[in-house]
């Protein structure tokens, strides 16, 4: 159906802009006009229908996502819903936030609950947040479980950045260090050993090793560059494979460190987003089907899956946890314990920080020995390289001496 913006007079005299959806121009002014809105201005919506729409959808990013909500929080807490997303809209600086936005402003004066305006957006909101979302709208507490939602994405957002912010600087290392090397053996190296070549002495076999490795990258750089390409493309298509994809997730689950590291950071999340549910209302069986495809992990994400099998069949939430195998111990205790006490949201989100806590830690030792690591591997490639042209040199020079 056609969408058209607007602007108008409501009976205050204050004005409104929003978004309403009609099949003409006529029945949108019907439309507004029934909602005792005086139409200024109202024009066709900037059309995304069609396969632009199905290629191209309005998305809300993690980081606009968490500003949304953090700021709804707020303005739900003194105003009306309808008042504070019209606010969010008009102050949105990116286009396909304020779209979604109008568009749930829309619907919600429609009469639409916001969970169900917000289902209306395709993908820009996750069904766990809309499930969320609806927990606070039937128990009365939809500002506290949006602040609780506020919380959760602002600190998924915070350890990815502070991810992004520590591999920036080893990236760029690493990066140099290929960029020197390539450098090196393609243009260094040849000019240096042509001049042993008048000379008919046989050259050392490094010598000869290097030289050989550096005819191969000018002469068919480019071949092993389309082979390294069109093997990543054949790698990436082949893990869209569901079986493929869940035995090469099992297996980095079973490396010994990366392993443990994946299998921590999930299982925090999980943690996490379960605490945050079931706090705000949500039972456990549903929290467990709505987090189950947020697991990105293809093992650990069929193992939450049986996981709400175990439960709806009347097993516990820990129990389910310790027959699944790819959870840590402390958090299946901390689960149990939770059980125990009746405060199962409690236990996990002490069980998170835990785990997020280790995460960090490993992650922060990894990459301040990532630095000194890549600094010395090229060190000892420059140094072989240098090896290679110093060798026929001293070769010389003790042919030189006899």
């Amino acid at each position: 159906m056609p969408a058209f913006e607007y602007v108008a007079l409501d009976g205050g005299g204050r004005t409104r802009r929003g978004l309403v959806q009609a099949a003409s121009e006529r029945a949108a002014r019907d439309q507004l006009q029934g909602r005792r809105l005086t139409p200024l201005k109202l024009a066709p919506a900037a059309e995304r229908t069609g396969l632009r729409q199905r290629l191209l959808p309005d998305r809300v990013g993690p980081r606009q996502l968490a500003l949304v909500t953090r700021q709804l929080a707020t303005l739900i807490a003194v105003a009306p819903l309808e008042e504070a997303l019209r606010t969010l809209a008009l102050q949105a600086e990116r286009p396909g936030v304020r779209r979604v936005l109008l568009a749930t402003h829309a619907a919600v004066l429609e009469g639409y609950r916001l969970s169900d305006a917000m289902a209306r957006q395709g993908e820009a909101f996750p069904r766990l947040y809309r499930a969320m979302v609806a927990a606070g709208e039937s128990s009365g507490a939809l500002p506290e479980i949006l602040e609780r939602l506020a919380d959760l994405l602002e600190r998924d957002e915070a350890a990815r950045s502070r991810l992004l912010v520590a591999l920036i600087y080893p990236m760029a290392l690493a990066a140099t260090a290929l960029a020197v090397i390539a450098a090196l053996i393609a243009f260094v190296v040849p000019k240096v050993v042509e001049q042993f070549d008048s000379m008919g002495q046989r050259l050392p076999w490094l010598t000869r090793a290097i030289i050989g490795l550096s005819d191969a990258v000018r002469d068919w750089g480019w071949l092993i560059l389309v082979l390294a390409v069109l093997a990543a493309a054949g790698a990436v298509q082949a893990l869209r494979r569901p079986d493929l994809r869940l035995r090469f997730d099992a297996a980095l689950l079973k490396a010994p460190l990366l392993g443990r590291l994946i299998r921590d950071l999930h299982a925090a999340r999980l943690a996490r987003t379960l605490s945050t549910m079931i706090a705000s209302g949500v039972p456990v069986l549903e929290g467990l089907l709505l987090t189950a495809p947020t697991v990105h992990n293809r093992a650990q994400r069929a193992a939450v899956a049986e996981m709400a099998t175990i439960v709806r069949e009347g097993g516990s939430l820990s129990g389910a946890m310790r027959r699944a195998g790819l959870f840590p111990p402390i958090l299946v205790y901390m689960a149990a314990s939770g059980e125990n006490a009746g405060r199962v949201d409690v236990m996990l989100g002490r069980a998170a920080e835990y785990l997020e806590r280790e995460f960090n830690a490993v992650v922060a030792v990894a990459l301040s020995l990532l630095e000194p690591a890549i600094i010395i591997v090229m060190g000892l490639i420059v140094t072989v390289i240098v090896l290679s042209i110093l060798l026929p040199i001293l070769q010389i020079n003790t042919l030189a001496y006899r």
